[in-house]
């Protein structure tokens, strides 16, 4: 039996959440569900200058949306709270005195000034522009005495001449990580970074497995010193590949809108679709060829071997694909209700609309499902069924269509609809084809268009005789007069 894994994504509230959350969040819940185990949501907001108000109720929500909720998280709490780093400030500091104490680590009072022309001395000399330590073994008194110094200083690591640099690596197995510099571990604000932070909070929390980026693989020696000079057990690490762009860069929100989770939701995919397109980037489909698989699929056959280590191309198109898809397997209902709340949240029908469209949208929501790639494609194509009857714009295209008999046929079809019953698209469908197309001799295509036009003002709309039963008898007849007076 494997043992119960807990699991935690960790992002930062620093703006829109990033599309790798959910990813790096879909693969540790994956793999804490498969265990039997606990998935974690933990908010590092140590960075405070960098801090985005409502960002982390924005990663929380979004979590949610596409059903990768935690399981202990700020929010819900749990064993280990609190789950946010600004509110665990009491426990960096003893874990730094002590490492000071016990000759891990020293102060460092180099200015950021000083400590940039280094870097630019070393690297113009070609030398390694790691750290040069003139502040080890110093007191402030005889640092103060040199030029560069600030009155508060930050906290370094002291790294060993002998730091490990393998590490084993779940995805990747033995994994070699370039020599570590003297990484900063407590900030002149008081605030811990990144590296001692996750590893102190990780060791409270009990996380037996950390999931992040591959970029995070030259840190890990530096962590694992960190535990080791602590005396605690180190997690099992999975650096999953990096999400890149076309170009092969990796992907970001200054260069790719789709980097940036709430985007998805925006652009009207769904969650399900999203979630399934997460897992086809470094993972193979869960039923061989099959690329549509459910989180449940994904999970029972979960193993971290299978994990693909080469950075996916963020390809947008597969991802309109299984959208589609998603789209299609939903019931009327279901969809109708999805459409209802996409276009309410995306006020696409405008500040003030009627109540009565959502019951129109609902309505419409099984002919327009199989033409729709996303939510949002839906109020284009069904806008028409909420303006009154006349005030139909009809576009040139449309106009240019209509041929000579377009009134004739506008009169035929009239007095059809005007006695069909009862008025739903079958029937209207048979009645009006067995007197254009069959009394009248009129090619189908050629029959229809002039009631296509009025009802809609589009040369292309959504099935047609379903629009006129959405529209009722009334408004189709008035629809298909002020087309009629028009010609």
């Amino acid at each position: 039996m494997t043992t119960p894994a807990r699991t935690r994504v960790a992002p930062s509230p620093t703006g829109d959440p990033h599309v790798g959350t959910a990813y790096m969040a879909l693969f540790d819940k994956a793999w804490a569900v498969k265990t039997g185990g606990r998935f974690v949501l933990r908010i590092e907001d140590t960075d405070r200058a960098r801090l985005v108000a409502g960002s982390e109720q924005q990663i929380i929500d979004t979590l949610d949306w596409l059903g990768l909720s935690p399981d202990e998280s700020p929010v819900l709490g749990g064993p280990y709270a609190p789950y946010k780093q600004s509110e665990r400030l009491d426990r960096y500091q003893p874990i730094v005195d002590r490492l000071i104490a016990e000759g891990h680590a020293y102060h460092c009072w180099c200015s950021p000034e000083r400590l940039a022309r280094m870097r630019e001395e070393k690297a113009a000399r070609k030398e390694d522009t790691r750290y040069d330590r003139l502040c080890y073994r110093m007191t402030k008194q005889e640092r103060a005495e040199l030029p560069g110094f600030t009155e508060t200083p930050t906290v370094r690591m002291l790294i060993p001449d002998d730091a490990p640099t393998v590490f084993h690596d779940v995805i990747r197995g033995d994994v070699k990580a370039p020599f570590p510099d003297d990484q900063i571990i407590m900030k002149t604000d008081g605030f811990p970074t990144y590296h001692l932070a996750v590893v102190v909070d990780d060791h409270e929390m009990d996380i037996t497995t950390v999931v992040r980026g591959e970029e995070w693989i030259s840190s890990t020696p530096k962590h694992i010193l960190l535990y080791r000079w602590l005396g605690w057990e180190p997690p099992q690490f999975a650096h999953m590949p990096l999400l890149r762009n076309a170009d092969h860069s990796k992907i970001s929100k200054r260069k790719n809108p789709a980097a940036r989770l709430m985007w998805f939701k925006e652009q009207g995919y769904l969650p399900e679709a999203l979630r399934n397109f997460l897992q086809l980037l470094a993972y193979p489909p869960a039923g061989g060829d099959e690329e549509i698989s459910t989180f449940e699929q994904f999970v029972e056959g979960f193993d971290w071997g299978k994990v693909n280590t080469v950075g996916p191309i963020f390809d947008t198109k597969k991802l309109d694909w299984l959208n589609g898809h998603y789209i299609r397997e939903l019931s009327d209902d279901e969809l109708g209700d999805r459409l209802v709340e996409y276009i309410s949240e995306n006020e696409q029908w405008g500040p003030d609309p009627d109540p009565a469209w959502a019951g129109i949208v609902r309505a419409a929501a099984g002919m327009i499902k199989p033409r729709l790639v996303k939510l949002s494609d839906a109020w284009d194509q069904i806008a028409f069924l909420t303006v009154p009857d006349d005030s139909i714009r009809v576009e040139d295209t449309a106009r240019a269509q209509l041929k000579d008999d377009a009134a004739e046929i506008l009169d035929a079809t009239a007095e059809v609809l005007g006695a069909v019953e009862p008025f739903d698209a079958d029937t209207i469908q048979a009645a009006l084809r067995a007197r254009l197309v069959d009394a009248m001799g009129l090619k189908a295509r050629a029959g229809f268009a002039p009631l296509r036009v009025a009802t809609s003002g589009r040369k292309v709309s959504p099935p047609l005789f379903e629009t006129c039963q959405i529209l009722g008898r009334e408004s189709t007849l008035a629809r298909i007069e002020g087309l009629r007076r028009r010609l």
